[in-house]
C-alpha cells in the first residue's frame, strides 16, 4: 500500500473511532479509578516497524497492586484482572488507548501484533520480516486469535507454548497479508475487527501441538523491567 494513503487511512479511522468512543472512553477510566484508583493506563515497551521499541498504551486490566513480575502472557482467567479488567479483557476495549499510538504514528490501525520485548527473539528464521511492517491495532492475527487466553495447554508452559506454536502460527498469518495488502483489504479486516468485538466473527483454532524444542528460552530479563503484559 501506498505509504501516503496508508497514513491518511490510520489518521482519518483514529480520529473518527477517538470522537466516537471518547465518552465510553471517559467511562471506563472512571470505572478503572472507581475499582482500584490510579494507574488508568497500562504503558509498555514494545516493538515497532524496524525492531524500534515504542511505548504501547492500554486501559490497565490487572490489579494496580501487581508491579512488575509475573507471566508476559494474559491467560484465561488470568487471577491478576480485575473484574472490569475481566470484561475489558472479553471486548478487547483495554486496546483503545492504541488510537494515540496510531496518531503518533507508532502504531497503525491495520498492521501486526505488537510484540513484547520478552519474546524478541522470536523474530528469526524469516519472521523478522514481521518487523518490516508497522504493528497494528487490528489484523489477522489479532482478530482470528482474539481468544488466545483460552488456547494454552493446562500441562504446557504457556511461554513455552507462545514460542513454538502461537507465535510462528500468527506470524505466518500476518506475513500472508501484510507484504501485499491495500486499503480495500484494511477496511475489510477493520469491519471484521468490530464484529469480533461482538464475538461475530470465529476464533483460530488451537494449531497442532509441536514437540516444544529443548533448551528454549523462558521469558527474557527484558519482562521483568518491563512488567507483566496485559
Amino acid at each position: 500500500m501506498n505509504a501516503i494513503a496508508s497514513r491518511a487511512f490510520d489518521i482519518i479511522v483514529a480520529s473518527a473511532a477517538a470522537l466516537v468512543l471518547a465518552l465510553p472512553m471517559l467511562v471506563i477510566a472512571c470505572a478503572i479509578w472507581l475499582e482500584g484508583g490510579r494507574p488508568i493506563l497500562f504503558s509498555q515497551a514494545r516493538l515497532g516497524k524496524g525492531g524500534q521499541p515504542f511505548r504501547m498504551y492500554k486501559f490497565r486490566k490487572f490489579a494496580a497492586t501487581c508491579g512488575t513480575e509475573g507471566c508476559p502472557l494474559t491467560m484465561a482467567k488470568d487471577g491478576r484482572m480485575t473484574p472490569v479488567g475481566r470484561v475489558l479483557a472479553a471486548t478487547k476495549l483495554d486496546e483503545l488507548p492504541q488510537l494515540w499510538n496510531v496518531l503518533r504514528g507508532d502504531m497503525a490501525i491495520i498492521g501486526p501484533r505488537p510484540e513484547s520485548l520478552a519474546f524478541a527473539d522470536c523474530f528469526q528464521n524469516g519472521f523478522e520480516q514481521v518487523l518490516e511492517h508497522k504493528p497494528g491495532l487490528l489484523g489477522p492475527s489479532q482478530i482470528l486469535f482474539r481468544n488466545e487466553g483460552s488456547l494454552y495447554p493446562p500441562d504446557m508452559d504457556p511461554t513455552r507454548f507462545y514460542r513454538d506454536v502461537l507465535f510462528p502460527t500468527k506470524a505466518r498469518l500476518d506475513l500472508a497479508y501484510f507484504p501485499h495488502h491495500s486499503v480495500v483489504g484494511d477496511i475489510g479486516w477493520l469491519m471484521r475487527g468490530v464484529l469480533a468485538v461482538f464475538g461475530w466473527v470465529p476464533s483460530q483454532a488451537v494449531p497442532a501441538q509441536r514437540t516444544v524444542r529443548p533448551g528454549v528460552a523462558e521469558t527474557r530479563e527484558a519482562t521483568k523491567s518491563e512488567g507483566a503484559a496485559q
